[in-house]
């Protein structure tokens, strides 16, 4: 397979799984075991045309959101959201500093995706008991932001997914909504972690292995990222107003064992 239709495909697979609660690092894991591994350049960029992505699905509601700060409603919805990041933000950065983080290797990301599944399940049983309610309060907000610190120590937790879920077990009962605030919180935690990236990536003098990276293959990435993203994320909304994120459950189950019984442990 060509370097190009590589790039294409990991793009492509970027976008599709970045935001559903299927872990796009247990996926990126196993195409890069056909694919090839890229520079740590490479996946920072097709996560940034993740961001695109739903920057754009949810831009109407951000424009919304920032022209009516005269509503109380909408400044603490937004207050909210900087809490949740300031969770994150707060605790993960000392976390990421002092290197509390499993590696992205086979047996840690396929645990996480199992136990992953069954946490869906418990989720969606104990929300099906409850009346479904959209409202965010500061315990589901700060709440949130720790989840997204528990995914990011754990590789194949999913960051959507771990705190959808939290967010669905602490009273935001309503799927939508929880779905939501849960994407919006992540436009600003990925723009920051993704920063963050960048800058240490150039810090730790990565930043000359640049000169040989493949731009047109970046560009072509991040495009498809963007793209497929854009789509994931419109599909999902829609369709969790009707269904329950149970499958989503099952897929990841199935493919954590697929991950344990098929490929080396050290992958």
């Amino acid at each position: 397979m060509s370097d190009t239709l590589a790039a294409l495909l990991l793009g492509i697979l970027e976008g599709l799984t970045e935001f559903l609660p299927v872990s796009s690092t247990g996926h990126l894991l196993i195409a890069q075991h056909w694919l090839g591994a890229r520079s740590d350049l490479f996946n920072i960029v097709i996560q940034a045309g993740a961001i695109l992505a739903i920057t754009l699905v949810f831009r109407e509601r951000l424009w919304s959101l920032a022209t009516g700060l005269r509503e109380r409603e909408n400044r603490l919805y937004l207050a909210k959201i900087g809490a949740a990041f300031l969770v994150t933000a707060l605790v993960g950065l000392p976390v990421r500093l002092m290197g509390w983080e499993l590696p992205e290797t086979v047996s840690p990301v396929a645990i996480a995706l199992i136990l992953g599944g069954i946490w869906i399940l418990f989720a969606e049983r104990i929300a099906a008991g409850r009346p479904p309610s959209p409202r965010v309060t500061w315990t589901v907000a700060i709440l949130v932001g720790l989840a997204q610190v528990l995914a990011g120590i754990f590789p194949g937790t999913s960051r959507s997914g771990a705190a959808i879920f939290m967010a669905m077990l602490a009273g935001t009962g309503q799927r939508s909504a929880a779905t939501e605030f849960v994407f919006l919180v992540g436009i600003p935690t990925m723009f920051a972690a993704s920063g963050y990236a960048v800058l240490e990536y150039f810090l730790k003098g990565s930043g000359g292995a640049a000169g040989g990276e493949a731009w047109g293959e970046l560009a072509l990435a991040f495009a498809a990222a963007s793209a497929t993203g854009f789509i994931a994320v419109r599909w999902l909304m829609g369709y969790i107003k009707q269904h329950s994120y149970a499958p989503f459950a099952f897929y990841r189950i199935a493919l954590g064992a697929v991950l344990l019984l098929w490929l080396p442990a050290g992958g």
